[in-house]
């Protein structure tokens, strides 16, 4: 295994609230034993401090040409700021390719609100092949938008050429789809994906509710789960052409831990409006309708409020550092259980005591047995 002193470059696409919320996390945690809002402070050997953030691409103007320690906070970003001070990364962000990556519809919102396309030239698969070489990046991150489609297979094409280990962090299927992780399996490159699954989110709370009505025994008969914020990604997905994956992700991660499929009429599970002065706050409704013994009916409902981007992060330091040893391994292909564990829709879905089982048995793998029993 790499020397876990050694650190973990980095790379970002797409410099937005959850690029945020990671970066600044990187510096709250340096140098801190607490491990408050960590599902793991070290994790085989690997701790938040190792994280280098090497090279970053974006599209907007007020980011391209930025250290990343800047463009964090610049607009359309509206996270919370829980770490003011991030000091300088030393990577400046690079123009992206746009692709699919901006919906027509995002024009014809205030600049505050949305993207301003940077007037720069866009890079080719070789000069981002090139630049993630020459930054040595050991994983590259995914935080395009929402329907990322064609972007999202141009950086994975990169990832899989320059050997970086990728991280697909959006509802567009990689890691999940066969053909694509038979590629980085033969390319000796590891992936975890898709779409990431935050720390206490909407999606979380519905599949251990729905998964606690089956080990009741209770009839799920009826649910949804309805989202409402304020940020670009709720902003971006009121283009509902581009939620088609989203919903299939979010329904998908429902379904597989209910006791019976629901009908198709019987669920609902997805992002609902975009409500501008929520910014980067979340609100989940959730309902769940069920019989109990004798068929009587019982329902619940939820309201869950959470800032959305800071809800990933801790997930997100997880997956970099899972997919940083998947790689000193040796692994290839999908890495099943930090996939099953931190993504709504992995190649192999599990429930989430068995994902964490399965994901706390890959850490601790290789590892001495004293240092895999503490």
């Amino acid at each position: 295994m790499k020397d876990a002193h050694m650190p973990i470059n980095i790379a970002i696409v797409g410099v937005g609230n959850c690029a945020s919320s990671l970066v600044q996390g990187l510096t709250h945690y340096a140098g801190r034993n607490d491990a408050t809002g960590l599902m793991h402070h070290s994790l085989a050997g690997y701790r938040p401090d190792d994280i280098r953030v090497v090279a970053a691409w974006d599209i907007d103007a007020r980011k391209v040409g930025r250290d990343v320690a800047q463009a964090i906070f610049a607009l359309p970003n509206c996270t919370a700021v829980f770490a003011p001070e991030v000091p300088d990364t030393g990577a400046v962000v690079r123009m992206g390719r746009v692709l699919d990556g901006v919906a027509e519809h995002m024009a014809d919102y205030p600049e505050a609100r949305t993207f301003l396309p940077a007037d720069e030239p866009e890079p080719t698969r070789d000069e981002v092949v090139a630049a993630l070489r020459d930054a040595r990046v050991d994983v590259l991150m995914n935080y395009l938008p929402v329907g990322s489609q064609k972007a999202t297979e141009f950086y994975a094409e990169c990832a899989l050429e320059a050997g970086v280990a990728f991280v697909n962090n959006i509802p567009v299927f990689i890691a999940s789809d066969p053909a694509w992780a038979e590629r980085f399996e033969k390319a000796g490159v590891p992936i975890i994906g898709d779409d990431i699954k935050a720390q206490l989110g909407a999606t979380i709370v519905h599949r251990v509710l729905t998964d606690l009505f089956h080990k009741r025994g209770v009839k799920l008969c009826r649910t949804y789960q309805l989202n409402t914020g304020g940020n670009t990604d709720f902003l971006n997905m009121a283009n509902h052409k581009r939620l088609e994956k989203k919903k299939i992700s979010k329904t998908e991660a429902v379904q597989s831990v209910a006791a019976d499929r629901i009908a198709d009429e019987n669920i609902h599970v997805g992002p609902s409006d975009y409500v501008a002065w929520q910014n980067d706050n979340k609100v989940c409704f959730l309902r769940m309708e069920g019989e109990l013994f004798g068929g009587v009916p019982m329902n619940l409902e939820l309201r869950l409020s959470v800032e959305d981007s800071p809800n990933s992060a801790g997930v997100a330091i997880d997956m970099i550092r899972c997919a940083a040893i998947a790689r000193d391994r040796g692994l290839a292909g999908p890495v099943l259980a930090p996939a099953a564990y931190f993504c709504k829709h992995p190649p192999e879905q599990m429930t989430d005591d068995e994902a964490y089982e399965a994901v706390e048995a890959f850490i601790a793998e290789g590892l001495p047995v004293a240092a895999s029993l503490s």
